[in-house]
C-alpha cells in the first residue's frame, strides 16, 4: 500500500435502506469521521455524524443515495470538516456483488458503474443503492479517484467444484446461478491478520488451515486454506447457511413450494418470511444477542432453543469445513456477535478438546477490542478473536487501486 502519511479515504456503504460513511486513515486506521444516513426511500430519515467530541444530526426526507450523499456533506460542515479536504485521496464504495466480473477492487468509471448496476439482479437490495451512492459521491467529489471494493471478490477464488450447484447446467449458466458468498472483505481481511499473527510467532503459516466465522445480523463461514478460500457459506445470496438475525440460513428448497401452496403465500412475501422474519427473531422474537442471553439467563426456554439451533448449525459448519481443509490449525470469531457474545463460543466448543480444540473459558469471557487468543496453551487448534474492520481493508485497498492510476 502506497498512502501518504496524512491522507484520507472516505469510505460509502450504501445499503438497502442506509447510507454508513466512515473517513479513514489508511495508513493507521484513525477514523475522524463516522456516520449514517438512515431510512433512505422511507417517508421520513435521519442522520448522524461522530467526529472526535463533535457530534450533528439530521432529520428530514431522504428519497435516495444521492440526497443521502448530500446529507453526508452537510454534516461533514457542521462538525468542521470538508469533503473538498485535500487530505482525502480515495473514494472506497463496498459494493455487495460482483458477480463473476470483478475478483478485484476496481477504479469506477462509466463502464464499471454500469456493470455493476446490471449485477443488480443478483442482488436487488444492495447493489442499485451502491450505484445511488456512487453516482452521488462522484457528483460531490469528482476529483477524487473512486474505486469499487466487491463483497464477494475473495470467493471468485472459490474452487469450481466448491462454487457450482448441482443445478441443470443449462438453467445455471443461463441466469448465473453459482456461489457468491458474501462478507469477503470481512473473511479476507481477518484470515490474513490471523496468518499475520501466528507468522509473527514462528509459524509456518504457507498451508494454514482457518475457518473463520463472521458473525453479525448477518452471519457467515469460511474455509481457507494458505490464504485461499475453499468454501464459504453463503451462495447466490445472502440467504444461505449459517441461522443469522432475520434470515433462516439452510432449508429445504421445497418449503418454499410448501408455503406457497399450503399458507397460499406469494414469492415475495415467501422471501420475506425467510429473510426478514426467520433466524433468531423467527425463533424468540429476539435478533439481539445481549437479549438472547438475558432471556436465557432468566430461564427463557424459547430463547434456550434458539441459542442450540444456532450454534448447531456453527457446529455443522466447523465439522464440515475442517473436513473440506484437511485438518484444522486455527478458528477465528469476528463481528458483532463473533466478538462479544462469549456463550456463542463457549457453546460452541464445548466438548471439543477431542478434536484438539481447548478453551480458555476466562480468556473467552474477557471483553476487549484487541486481537487475542482464547484457547489454551496446549490446545492443537488455535482459536482467536479478532475484530474486523471492513472500512479501513476498504480504504486501504481502495488507496492501493487509486495510487495504480495516479
Amino acid at each position: 500500500m502506497t498512502a501518504a502519511i496524512d491522507s484520507r479515504v472516505l469510505v460509502i456503504n450504501s445499503g438497502s435502506s442506509s447510507l454508513k460513511f466512515q473517513l479513514v486513515s489508511p495508513e493507521d486506521g484513525t477514523v475522524d469521521a463516522v456516520g449514517i444516513v438512515e431510512r433512505v426511500g422511507l417517508d421520513m430519515g435521519s442522520a448522524k455524524i461522530s467526529a472526535g467530541e463533535k457530534d450533528a444530526t439530521f432529520s428530514g426526507p431522504v428519497p435516495d443515495h444521492k440526497e443521502a450523499m448530500r446529507i453526508v456533506e452537510q454534516l461533514f460542515g457542521e462538525v468542521g470538516l470538508s469533503l473538498q479536504d485535500d487530505r482525502i485521496t480515495a473514494v472506497g464504495h463496498r459494493v455487495v456483488q460482483g458477480g463473476a466480473l470483478f475478483s478485484t477492487p476496481v477504479l469506477i468509471d462509466d463502464q464499471v458503474r454500469d456493470d455493476i448496476h446490471d449485477l443488480g439482479k443478483l442482488a436487488p437490495l444492495h447493489n442499485y443503492a451502491a450505484v445511488d451512492g456512487i453516482d452521488g459521491a462522484r457528483a460531490l467529489l469528482p476529483q477524487v479517484p473512486h474505486v469499487a471494493v466487491f463483497d464477494t471478490a475473495f470467493f471468485t477464488q472459490l474452487p469450481e467444484y466448491s462454487a457450482t450447484y448441482a443445478l441443470n447446467r443449462e438453467f445455471a449458466e443461463r441466469y448465473e446461478v453459482r456461489r457468491y458468498g458474501a462478507h469477503g472483505t470481512s473473511h479476507h481481511y481477518v484470515s490474513a491478520l490471523v496468518a499475520e499473527r501466528l507468522a509473527a510467532e514462528g509459524r509456518d503459516v504457507s498451508d494454514l488451515k482457518q475457518v473463520v466465522m463472521h458473525l453479525g445480523n448477518g452471519a457467515s463461514a469460511s474455509a481457507v486454506r494458505g490464504g485461499r478460500p475453499l468454501d464459504t457459506s453463503m451462495g447466490l445470496t445472502p440467504l444461505e447457511g449459517l441461522v443469522m438475525g432475520t434470515r433462516t440460513g439452510d432449508i429445504d428448497p421445497s418449503i418454499y413450494v410448501h408455503l406457497h401452496r399450503q399458507a397460499g403465500l406469494s414469492p415475495e412475501e415467501v422471501d420475506t418470511l425467510l429473510n426478514k422474519r426467520s433466524g433468531m427473531m423467527g425463533l424468540c422474537g429476539m435478533s439481539d444477542f445481549r437479549d438472547i442471553e438475558d432471556a436465557i439467563a432468566a430461564g427463557d426456554k424459547v430463547a434456550d432453543l434458539a441459542m442450540d439451533v444456532y450454534v448447531h448449525r456453527l457446529r455443522k459448519y466447523l465439522g464440515s469445513y475442517t473436513f473440506v481443509l484437511g485438518g484444522l490449525d486455527a478458528l477465528a470469531f469476528t463481528a458483532g456477535i463473533g466478538e462479544n457474545a462469549a456463550i456463542v463460543r463457549k457453546r460452541l466448543l464445548k466438548g471439543m478438546e477431542v478434536f484438539g480444540i481447548e478453551l480458555d473459558l476466562e480468556k473467552n469471557a474477557e471483553r476487549s477490542k484487541e486481537v487475542r487468543v482464547i484457547s489454551t496453551p496446549t490446545s492443537k487448534v488455535t482459536v482467536m478473536v479478532v475484530p474486523t474492520d471492513e472500512e479501513l481493508s476498504i480504504a486501504r485497498q481502495a488507496t492501493e487501486v487509486a495510487a495504480q492510476h495516479s
